[in-house]
């Protein structure tokens, strides 16, 4: 009997011992589960009390600063290097007077006015508080493409590109556009003859070498002895390696791809003793390095033509890198 009560009492006091373990389990999932649930609130809160501060920044920005009329556009103020309009870049650069200047995207218009293949570079700034201040860089045009093409009424009809100094293809200039008159403009343009069309893309560089070397060559003559002496009428590409030069005069001179300021000083060479012997150049070809092809014609026999006027040196613009 002893014993047995003895067992009891036993496993009465176990049986205490298991609730008070039970009792400390419960309240450290309690516990743990209020930390959960304080770790997931204060992300939550710390979200919300940013979203509002944002909400509340962005009402304050929109009533003081984007809405706020006293930075609402009164002036484009647009300048040019060149000959287009000021009011047509405006038009091309699509901002509205009265638009916002702190909102307005200044890449959007300045890429607005770079898609137009005469405009080679823009800056636009603005100057507070209701000013928009645009810089343009015209491209000039050195070389002209005619490219026939088929018309429905006359049967043929040309279309006219223009090149600058580095190949880039321009669309002529509509007169309407323009603060000098066309003809004042691009007054017999040198023509570049043997251009393949497709190659022609407003916007994009032709990359022939012989276009390029074309380019080159009537950049030269603009700065050499011949210039002012005849007129630069025509060059043909054509031809693999070298490219040829029709003058005003009726001549036909044959360049080699480099060294171009040798060859134009050797023309001037051959040209004076022409003068100094009355005879004219028929035909030339200065990609021979030695015993230079020369065919010639009497002076008076040379095409009547107007004396050539000074040439204008053509601008070479660096490029930014």
């Amino acid at each position: 009997m002893w014993f047995k009560r003895e067992q009891n009492k036993n496993r009465r006091l176990h049986r205490t011992h298991v609730l008070d373990v039970k009792l400390r389990s419960d309240q450290v999932q309690a516990t743990r589960l209020r930390l959960a649930i304080l770790a997931l609130m204060v992300p939550a809160i710390t979200l919300l009390a940013l979203y509002l501060v944002w909400r509340i920044g962005e009402a304050t920005l929109n009533a003081f600063v984007y809405d706020n009329a006293d930075f609402a556009i009164q002036q484009i103020d647009v300048t040019t290097d060149g000959v287009i309009a000021p009011e047509q870049l405006r038009r091309w650069a699509g901002v509205k007077p009265g638009a916002n200047l702190i909102a307005l995207d200044l890449a959007a218009v300045k890429r607005n006015l770079e898609l137009v293949s005469v405009i080679d570079s823009v800056s636009v700034e603005r100057v507070l508080p209701r000013t928009l201040k645009i810089r343009v860089t015209e491209r000039d045009p050195i070389a002209q493409v005619n490219v026939p093409r088929a018309d429905g009424a006359s049967g043929i009809a040309v279309s006219v590109f223009q090149l600058d100094a580095d190949g880039m293809v321009m669309q002529p200039l509509d007169p309407r556009l323009s603060t000098v008159p066309l003809a004042q403009m691009n007054s017999q343009l040198p023509v570049i003859a043997g251009v393949n069309a497709f190659q022609l893309q407003p916007g994009r560089r032709v990359e022939l070498p012989q276009v390029q070397a074309a380019l080159q060559l009537i950049t030269a003559f603009s700065r050499s002895p011949m210039a002012g002496l005849v007129d630069l009428r025509r060059v043909d590409v054509s031809a693999p390696g070298v490219v040829v030069a029709t003058t005003g005069q009726g001549s036909q001179i044959t360049f080699g791809l480099d060294d171009l300021n040798r060859q134009l000083g050797r023309w001037r060479q051959i040209y004076d003793l022409g003068v100094r012997e009355k005879w004219a150049i028929a035909t030339l070809d200065l990609a021979v390095a030695n015993n230079v092809p020369l065919h010639k014609m009497l002076a008076n026999a040379a095409p009547l033509t107007v004396t050539p006027k000074a040439v204008k040196p053509i601008k070479i613009r660096r490029k930014n890198v």
